[in-house]
């Protein structure tokens, strides 16, 4: 009763978890899930305004928010990082039936920015759900944070997060430039990995999601919300790309696909959980590869075979 009595503080400060949050709303479906709802734009305007910025609709769910490290100029195997390539901080926001709102992202910042960062995540009450690296032997050093959210009001996570944004030196959003070109044969990329690649700030990235519903806690994700498969390629010229890619797996498949990046001569960087409640449990591995871009691509694709993908839509 005495250690009850002087866990009881403690546990009433604590951050209520995902799961529970999620108890209380309108009548779930016939297996207790809340699925996502249609939004639009104008329904997100309080968080594109506590962000600092413009944002841009995915699968007419998610609400994305771009926050790329342009401020930073980083080096990982004597080849300068493109923000686009792996420096790619974001958000997204998901409304659900109960109407609350999930809100999930991937953060970069440097190893002097990390703990203020989490620390101001945590006033928040905003989770972390992964912390790791993207790159190998970068300069500066940087990590990437997972964070993790669910409420029943978008404007103070937004809030939240913009403040721990605040404690780091990442740029302020802004509009989606043109798609414009990249000096790479695309087309042989794409039928190497059997998907329709598209540009995004310089960078050519052929995105692949799980054939599988996936859900977190009660609330089932999005296609493409923290499951997918990322196949980054910078130009380097003359057909030669540098590669930063990402690989969404469920347990029994790890271990092909980790020998078949190898095989493909991809250096493996990180092997990890990006979320703390999903199911199927998903693992991800990030890798680092440099060649011809084309080669490269047909050389992966037993990685992209040996899990249970499809290629991502609009």
């Amino acid at each position: 009763m005495l250690a009850a009595a002087a866990l009881a503080p403690m546990l009433a400060g604590a951050p209520t978890p995902a799961r529970a949050l999620s108890d209380g709303g309108t009548e779930p479906g016939k297996n207790g899930l809340l699925k996502p709802v249609n939004t639009a734009l104008p329904d997100w305007t309080s968080v594109s305004e506590k962000l600092g910025g413009a944002g841009d609709m995915k699968r007419k769910v998610m609400f994305h928010t771009g926050l790329p490290r342009r401020d930073l100029r980083v080096r990982s195997r004597k080849i300068d990082v493109h923000p686009a390539l792996a420096l790619g901080s974001h958000v997204s926001f998901v409304r659900y039936g109960d109407g609350s709102t999930l809100a999930m992202g991937d953060v970069v910042v440097t190893e002097d920015e990390l703990q203020q960062f989490i620390d101001v995540l945590h006033k928040h009450r905003i989770e972390q759900t992964a912390i790791h690296k993207h790159l190998l032997s970068q300069a500066p050093d940087l990590w990437w944070v997972h964070v993790h959210a669910h409420g029943h009001d978008p404007g103070a996570i937004a809030q939240g997060l913009r403040a721990a944004f605040d404690r780091t030196g990442t740029p302020r959003p802004r509009p989606t430039a043109a798609p414009g070109r990249v000096d790479l044969d695309t087309a042989g990329i794409d039928a190497a990995l059997g998907a329709k690649g598209s540009v995004d700030d310089g960078i050519y990235k052929c995105i692949f999601v799980r054939r599988e519903t996936i859900t977190d806690g009660r609330l089932v994700l999005p296609p493409g919300l923290g499951s997918t498969s990322a196949f980054n390629f910078q130009p380097l010229g003359r057909g030669r790309a540098a590669i930063s890619g990402d690989c969404a797996m469920i347990a029994g498949e790890v271990q092909d696909v980790l020998v078949a990046l190898r095989r493909a001569g991809a250096e493996l960087v990180e092997l990890h959980n990006h979320g703390l409640r999903d199911e199927p449990r998903l693992f991800f591995t990030h890798f680092w590869a440099v060649g011809d871009g084309v080669r490269l691509a047909r050389a992966l694709r037993p990685a992209v075979e040996a899990t249970n993908v499809v290629p991502a839509g609009g």
